[in-house]
């Protein structure tokens, strides 16, 4: 079924734009729903910290929740990519896709996520999801008391990260790529018996993207088989930049309780409102609470 006219546009189907979809349709809102499936997660293996849905796969937390979505007849699935939004003199919001099919939406909500941006070394990619992972949170359990390789470009973010992974490892190497550490920071790793390699990486030896070892362009070679990495994030479009979002100076959006953005009618929720990384819950939270924002600010202005 085509929709022209809707009550609200959910731009991603992460858990954020999921949960929102489920609330919407629940309140017997017209929702469609825009999948492009480039959600981050898509790599990881397990995803942990949901309670009910502990070592979850991605993808079949994905199944899961657009089935439960399916029971509710107001909730439409759109596997496509959204490449233009324009917010109209009424206040709505034109949605096109690039399959060039519009809809005029009363409401739309930001859900699109954020990507990865990683460090310029051969193979990280390849490794990412497999054997080398950016959350201590989802796959600390799983590497507890391992030797870890922590690779960070950023004095704060390494010292954060090799803070956090002490607790779960005290066997840690840290490799910066080129980057010195301060004799504070530097000071502070001995102490507690961490490695610092600062020599520029050349490259993740890896077998189908398992690692083996990391080579330094020193030629020092350390095995190791999993480790963590601080990437850095951006959001893949720039809807909220286009439709006016008042911003943070860094770039996120400035949002009330229920995930209004200031711009009338425009909401958004998750990983896309922070420019950072979250869990499964949490996003799923800021998805529920911006739907019941948009479902009662409709309802207002209705009666």
């Amino acid at each position: 079924m085509e929709l022209s006219m809707i009550d609200c546009a959910i731009i991603g189907a992460g858990p954020a734009g999921l949960n929102a979809s489920l609330v919407l349709g629940r309140a017997r809102r017209s929702v469609a729903l825009f999948d492009n499936n480039t959600n981050r997660n898509r790599k990881t293996q397990e995803s942990h910290g949901f309670l009910t849905r502990d070592g979850i796969k991605p993808a079949e937390f994905r199944e899961l929740s657009l089935n439960e979505i399916k029971k509710y007849r107001y909730v439409h699935h759109f596997e496509t990519t959204v490449s233009n939004i324009i917010k109209l003199p009424n206040g709505m919001f034109n949605v096109t896709t690039s399959d060039n099919i519009k809809f005029v939406a009363e409401k739309v909500l930001l859900a699109t996520g954020i990507q990865e941006v990683f460090p310029d070394i051969p193979n990280i990619e390849q490794c990412y999801g497999k054997s080398l992972f950016s959350c201590p949170y989802c796959d600390g359990w799983e590497l507890s008391n391992k030797k870890l390789l922590i690779i960070a470009e950023n004095e704060d973010r390494a010292l954060h990260l090799s803070k956090l992974l002490y607790h779960w490892s005290n066997d840690l190497v840290l490799a910066t790529n080129g980057t010195a550490l301060s004799s504070d920071a530097l000071e502070e790793l001995a102490r507690n018996d961490i490695t610092v390699v600062s020599d520029p990486i050349k490259r993740l030896n890896n077998i189908d993207g398992y690692l083996t070892n990391i080579e330094f362009e020193s030629n020092l070679i350390i095995e190791c088989s999993f480790g963590f990495v601080a990437p850095s994030f951006i959001r893949s479009n720039q809807f909220a930049e286009t439709l006016g979002c008042e911003l943070q100076k860094n770039g996120t959006i400035v949002l009330d309780d229920g995930g209004r953005t200031s711009v009338k009618n425009l909401y958004a929720a998750g990983e896309t409102a922070g420019i950072s990384a979250s869990s499964l819950v949490i996003a799923a939270s800021e998805g529920n609470k911006a739907a019941v924002a948009m479902n009662g600010d409709m309802a207002i202005e209705r009666f």
